[in-house]
């Protein structure tokens, strides 16, 4: 069935899977990565020092997790490191209280709105003038996300779920892994419930391993992206934008100039020009 509302205009309540209500925020959502796009760095190795501190996962674990982290800020994921970071993000909570992950966040989440880079506040700020949904759609543990995008005056977060028996993490999924693929089933699940046209909505990320979710929407939008990734925003005509780690100025480069109408969706403030390369 059409979906006949003008974009913000609000939807009545329906019924989620889970059995709770959702407040659809119009048609219209913009889904943002969280490692490289929303913030600086990997979430992952955050969570990975507070719980080595805490004494939940082996020392010799994070030193890996290092490793991985370092690889994954200078070239970005591929899908053989995306294995072995589900593996590792199932692996370090087996056996762990619910609770006791939780009770991480009062220490991460801070560290990781610290770590949010100016440019996408202000992009956040300018979907929700838009009265758009905003989302975190990330690899990272739900138990993560949703806090961060709560804290961060977001909609909500989609996450990698855990099965939890008892309380208790068993170190297996509980549903698709909120990566590649996993990240379109994700959103694609969430826009059936909540009434969003994906052909409306956005998509932010850095990655060429998010190609899929980008694809999924008609907005995508390429963050700092890495190689892969440019040479297919180019080739698509993809907005790219560029947040300097220096200056902290918005630059947007693109292999042609987008129309007006999706220019002023984006919204940046005087910041931001136009370039062909």
């Amino acid at each position: 069935m059409t979906d006949t509302r003008s974009p913000g205009q609000p939807a009545e309540p329906i019924a989620s899977p889970e059995g709770r209500a959702y407040t659809a925020h119009g048609t219209t959502a913009a889904f943002f990565d969280l490692d490289r796009t929303l913030i600086s760095g990997s979430s992952a190795f955050v969570l990975g020092i507070t719980a080595a501190r805490a004494g939940m996962i082996p020392k010799r674990q994070l030193v890996r997790d290092a490793g991985a982290a370092m690889r994954f800020r200078l070239s970005g994921a591929s899908d053989d490191t995306s294995t072995g970071v589900r593996d590792r993000i199932l692996g370090a909570v087996r056996g762990i209280a619910v609770e006791d992950l939780v009770a991480l966040n009062a220490e991460i989440v801070p560290k990781l709105m610290a770590k949010l880079r100016p440019e996408a506040r202000r992009l956040l700020d300018q979907h929700r003038h838009a009265h758009r949904a905003t989302y975190i759609v990330s690899a990272s543990p739900i138990e993560l996300v949703e806090p961060l995008a709560i804290a961060l005056g977001m909609t909500g977060g989609l996450g990698t779920r855990s099965e939890i028996i008892d309380g208790v993490y068993t170190g297996e999924l509980a549903a698709p892994f909120c990566y590649g693929a996993g990240k379109v089933a994700a959103i694609t699940a969430l826009a059936r419930w909540d009434g969003y046209e994906l052909d409306h909505c956005w998509a932010y990320s850095d990655s060429a391993s998010d190609l899929p979710m980008l694809e999924a929407v008609g907005h995508p939008v390429a963050v700092n992206p890495d190689g892969k990734l440019s040479r297919v925003a180019i080739e698509r005509g993809w907005p790219i934008v560029e947040f300097s780690r220096r200056s902290k100025a918005v630059v947007r480069r693109a292999s042609q100039v987008v129309g007006t109408a999706a220019v002023g969706a984006l919204g940046f403030a005087g910041g931001m020009r136009y370039a062909r390369r």
